[in-house]
């Protein structure tokens, strides 16, 4: 594998993040610099790691916006597509409600229907009145068929129920985990990141987290803070140079720099309406572009906004009692551009944050990725420091 000298924290074991290495970033992040920043969220994970025929390197993130106790209690959402080579599910009644009423899943392209169906059993066992009517759970994914046996099926629905049971706040794990560990993310091993920023505005504070799935992106355009670090790199990128899919798909089939998708979830406990989670939504192509990207035609870039205030609000249930008309508070308009600036901030930070905690891979039939090198990060913001 690829030398790269370790701190003496990273010999501990101790997580390192973008901001350990001497990156630089705006805003101020919450207490964990995390999605779960954002009181009641949780996250959970089920990490699938083994050899043999076929093997695995993938796995299910899951987010509980409000905790496992609320979990069928809706959110008001929005949703944003920079490119639609993937996959997002109750897509379609968001856009149709401005709500969605279940757990989020994250997970490999080829094992959407797997943690749909575990997340309708999760939500059976411990929310049945929600269950008795209809539910359209939110599953996104990217694909990680480079170092995954994506076609094994490796996912199944109670791996999904074991991220769920798994959830908690408090610090995230980042990197090779959950849905991103087979992952890679321009041209380096990619993953699970995740960050937030408190916005203030007169004497009140709220909390925007944003988690993301980065599997997006080729070598040449990685850009950390301004630096251009991919192009510099001297890490080996045989995903972009080895010619391992014209070996697989057959002759004139190429594997395509830059090619993936990334998933970006950007909480908040703002009082927001479904059209201000929408915008929310827009502005997360602002910070992958801060991180080099421009914007694959083959990769799925998937944005979903929520909102955890106004509990109890934007429900849809077959009913004859509860309120024939409902009353939301929300933030101004005119206020929100500081929540725009969180956005962009923390889904840059969250990015370079799973570039940083990713470890050098070997997946199927001996394919290689291999880390960003901390050392390459810190000697390019040495001089800042």
């Amino acid at each position: 594998m690829f030398e790269d000298s370790l701190s003496a924290d990273e010999q501990a074991g101790i997580a390192i993040r973008a901001r350990d290495l001497g990156v630089p970033f705006d805003g101020e992040p919450g207490r964990w610099n995390a999605i779960t920043d954002v009181p009641g969220l949780e996250v959970g994970f089920s990490t699938i790691v083994s050899d043999g025929p076929a093997p695995a390197r993938t796995g299910v993130t899951a987010i509980l916006p409000r905790g496992r106790e609320h979990a069928g209690l809706p959110c008001a959402a929005g949703v944003a597509v920079l490119n639609g080579n993937g996959e997002l599910t109750g897509r379609s009644w968001i856009e149709e409600s401005g709500q969605f009423q279940t757990p989020i899943g994250i997970t490999n392209s080829h094992a959407v229907g797997a943690v749909h169906s575990g997340i309708d059993r999760w939500m059976a066992e411990h929310h049945p009145g929600n269950a008795a009517a209809w539910m359209l759970p939110v599953v996104g994914e990217t694909w990680d068929g480079y170092l995954n046996s994506i076609n094994a099926e490796h996912v199944r629905p109670e791996h999904a129920t074991a991220a769920l049971d798994a959830a908690n706040g408090g610090p995230v794990a980042e990197g090779n985990v959950g849905g991103g560990t087979g992952m890679n993310c321009y041209g380096f091993k990619g993953g699970t990141g995740t960050s937030s920023r408190v916005v203030r505005i007169g004497d009140r504070s709220w909390t925007v987290g944003v988690l993301l799935q980065a599997n997006f992106g080729s070598r040449s355009e990685l850009r950390v803070a301004g630096r251009p670090l991919g192009r510099d790199s001297q890490a080996p990128n045989p995903m972009e140079t080895s010619g391992w899919f014209e070996r697989e798909a057959g002759p004139g089939a190429r594997a395509v720099a830059g090619a993936g998708s990334v998933i970006v979830i950007v909480a908040t406990d703002a009082p927001l309406l479904p059209e201000q989670c929408a915008a929310l939504a827009r502005r997360v192509p602002l910070g992958l572009a801060r991180t080099g990207t421009t914007g694959s035609h083959f990769s799925g870039d998937i944005f979903l906004a929520f909102s955890t205030a106004n509990a109890g609000a934007l429900g849809s249930r077959m009913s004859t009692e509860g309120p024939d008309v409902e009353r939301l508070s929300h933030l101004a308009w005119g206020r929100i551009d500081p929540f725009y600036a969180a956005v962009v901030e923390a889904t840059e930070e969250a990015v370079v944050n799973a570039l940083v905690a990713a470890e050098d891979t070997v997946g199927r039939d001996g394919h290689e990725s291999f880390a960003l090198p901390h050392d390459e990060v810190r000697a390019a913001f040495a001089a800042s420091a």
